[in-house]
């Protein structure tokens, strides 16, 4: 007997049933029909994979095994068919597959592929997720960043360098350093900080700053964008942000003395991503417009030229 997803529903409903006759009525058959089946499997798979008595059914050591399975394999099946079914009924001309990570300018670029062709997004903190999911073909482009210094992450994906911006700090509009052009770092060694997640090396990359500047940052919140914004509104928190960033009403952006700490805009793609030359153009002009945006940013490098992304 060769093993078919309808046997793994079978194991996983008795599993999660707890007993033969439970899961016989959720699956709508009859007792005597599924513990037949039941055995039918049980002999394919060469043992017993339940233990069953007036109490129930337990999963023995190869049931656990066969249902560590099944409850990959199943879900993993239904999402393969969901994505065919859309995949099947979009239209005939691609669309680009955007995956980011928390930053500002993927409004900007949706908006400006989405004039040509369809555009979904996906969003996560992890650009290991993300790049996975390119190399997978289920993403065509991921748009994420990476410390200044630091290289392209690791895999298959083509990178192109979007930009080079510096660290700005976000701080309540009544924080001392809000009336500064700019801050030195280590006049904030007293302050609480948050940041957004991610799983690249910008912790340690701010921690080497902040120990250049002579001291150790105490508490860090990472949490997301919403939260941060409301722990530096009310002082609890300095934010670390983008250059590019929007403050949200009753924040100010201030640039950090020296640039200590700067971020690689990253654009990565797929090797058979649609429109390669033409995608990576607008995410660069729409980083220009991001900067044109910015007062303090195009403040910033007038008075720090050949140190940012000019305008």
């Amino acid at each position: 007997m060769d093993l078919e997803l309808r046997h793994l529903r079978i194991v996983r409903a008795v599993a999660d049933a707890g007993s033969v006759s439970k899961a016989a009525s959720l699956l709508g058959l009859a007792q005597p029909a599924l513990t037949a089946q039941l055995k039918r499997i049980e002999r394919g798979l060469g043992g017993t994979l339940f233990e069953r008595d007036r109490h129930g059914a337990r999963p023995t050591r190869l049931g656990e095994l066969v249902l560590s399975r099944a409850r990959v394999l199943l879900p993993a099946a239904q999402e393969l068919q969901e994505e065919a079914v859309r995949f099947a009924a979009s239209p005939s001309s691609p669309g680009y597959r955007i995956g980011a990570t928390n930053g500002p300018i993927l409004g900007g670029l949706v908006d400006r592929l989405a004039r040509e062709r369809a555009v979904s997004t996906y969003t996560s903190w992890s650009t290991h997720e993300l790049t996975s999911m390119v190399e997978l073909g289920r993403l065509d482009y991921v748009l994420t960043g990476a410390c200044g210094d630091s290289g392209t992450p690791a895999g298959a994906l083509v990178w192109e360098s979007i930009a080079l911006d510096p660290v700005f700090c976000l701080v309540g509009e009544d924080h001392p350093a809000a009336q500064e052009k700019e801050v030195e770092l280590a006049s904030l060694a007293v302050e609480h900080w948050a940041v957004t997640p991610g799983d690249g090396c910008f912790a340690d990359c701010f921690a080497t700053a902040c120990a250049r500047a002579g001291f150790t940052p105490g508490t860090i919140y990472e949490t997301d964008v919403s939260t941060c914004t409301h722990l530096a509104q009310v002082g609890r928190a300095v934010v670390l942000c983008q250059a590019t960033h929007q403050p949200a009403p009753g924040l100010v952006m201030v640039p950090l003395a020296g640039a200590p700490l700067r971020w690689r805009q990253l654009l990565g793609r797929h090797p058979t991503a649609p429109d390669t030359a033409w995608v990576v153009a607008q995410a660069k002009q729409v980083h220009r417009d991001a900067v044109r945006r910015s007062p303090v940013y195009s403040d910033w490098l007038v008075r720090n030229p050949g140190h940012g992304t000019a305008p």
